[in-house]
């Protein structure tokens, strides 16, 4: 059983709600980044997306494509953000790292290579953003075969036919991106939400986490309703990019932290 299906198991038995935050490997600052794991898993998340920095980043808006420009002014690579998930594998061997990037990275160091080399980095699941499920089956394949989660997205526009497709191929969870448009968008229906998961839940049985636009605790409490997990991104880059970057790993626990309460509280944590 991969380390994403235990963890889900583990929040289903308990009637708890899933937290995955996003954060660009290497930024703010590239020391930081490894630290910035360990404090965003000390502070109750239970799966962390893990952005490898590309400089076109079609799906991102410019919180995150800021991030990416910022880490990849520093030089970090794909090879970079391998060397920093085996770090965090030294003394963290519980916690799911998710990759989630774009192809071109992957292609250049060939796709049996990155799958490998992601395995042995210890990583849990891999989410590019720009393979689409019928153009997935292989590389879905490879990351099985390793033991890896394929992760998929799904939109308010995917027909009945994209979420078979995904459905097909996708393990871990599947991420419901909750807005038409880039990430850092803040016009969430809630309602709208709710209304598409079951037509999703309808074709599969894996997890849904649904991310853009949840910004703090309230929103995070108010899409819990109806998702397995909630994705933050762009609200804890904004944190990271108004502070200091020495202070970033402290800085994204402080985030994090009251919104695992807020989820807790709410849904059926043990005390």
């Amino acid at each position: 059983m991969s380390r994403i299906k235990a963890v889900f198991e583990k929040l289903k038995e308990e009637g708890r709600k899933g937290l995955i935050p996003f954060v660009t490997g290497g930024d703010p600052e590239p020391g930081q980044t490894v630290a910035m794991l360990h404090a965003l898993a000390n502070a109750g998340s239970d799966v962390i997306e893990l952005g490898v920095p590309f400089s076109d980043p079609m799906a991102d808006g410019p919180v995150i494509q800021r991030s990416s420009e910022r880490a990849l002014a520093k030089g970090i690579s794909s090879r970079k953000i391998l060397d920093y998930v085996a770090e965090f594998r030294q003394t963290n061997q519980h916690t799911p790292i998710v990759l989630m990037g774009y192809a071109n990275p992957i292609e250049r160091m060939g796709v049996e290579k990155y799958v490998s080399e992601a395995k042995k980095a210890g990583v849990d699941g891999v989410l590019v953003v720009d393979y689409p499920p019928e153009e997935s089956i292989e590389f879905s394949g490879y990351l099985r075969s390793a033991g890896l989660d394929p992760i998929f997205l799904l939109a308010p526009t995917s027909s009945d036919e994209r979420i078979e497709k995904v459905a097909k191929v996708a393990s871990g969870y599947v991420y419901y991106v909750s807005l038409k448009g880039v990430t850092g968008a803040q016009n969430l229906n809630t309602a709208e939400v709710s209304s598409k998961l079951p037509t999703i839940r309808k074709h599969t049985d894996v997890p849904v986490g649904v991310g853009f636009g949840i910004r703090d605790a309230e929103s995070a409490c108010r899409v819990a309703q109806s998702a397995d997990a909630v994705v933050i991104g762009s609200a804890l880059i904004q944190v990271l990019e108004a502070g200091n970057p020495q202070d970033a790993a402290a800085l994204a626990g402080q985030f994090i932290a009251p919104i695992r309460a807020a989820l807790d509280a709410q849904f059926g944590a043990k005390q």
